[in-house]
């Protein structure tokens, strides 16, 4: 029994280098809009979060089109990072998260709403 060689060597994998990003636009490097404790920067944003988290968790989960008990995870903090390309980690998300649970969720509301002034969110 013969064996095409070049029929064996036509079939290899192929190995993807890079993963496509959400249309077609890879994530240019960024910061947070503002600090994780810069809450008088948007008092409306502050005194939501404060008495009514899960409004706000809502309103930020609604933001980014996810369901709406997702808003305060650390998924959500990581998922919002790495779409806008801000730097960090899951290990900083999740401090944050679970130990500043208001000041992230303001955060990333008060990033959103800045980045919909700048027409890119």
């Amino acid at each position: 029994m013969a064996v095409d060689v070049s029929k064996m060597q036509q079939t290899q994998p192929v190995v993807i280098m890079t993963q496509p990003q959400r249309g077609g636009i890879c994530p240019q490097s960024s910061t947070w809009q503002t600090g994780l404790l810069d809450c008088f920067s948007d008092c409306g944003v502050c005194l939501c979060g404060t008495f009514c988290t899960i409004c706000l968790s809502c309103q930020v989960a609604s933001d980014m089109n996810e369901c709406c008990l997702c808003g305060t995870s650390v998924a959500m903090r990581t998922l919002y990072r790495t779409r806008y390309g801000i730097p960090g980690s899951i290990c900083n998300d999740f401090m944050a998260t679970v130990f500043c649970t208001t000041c992230s969720l303001c955060q990333i509301k008060r990033d959103i709403n800045k980045r919909k002034n700048m027409n890119v969110f």
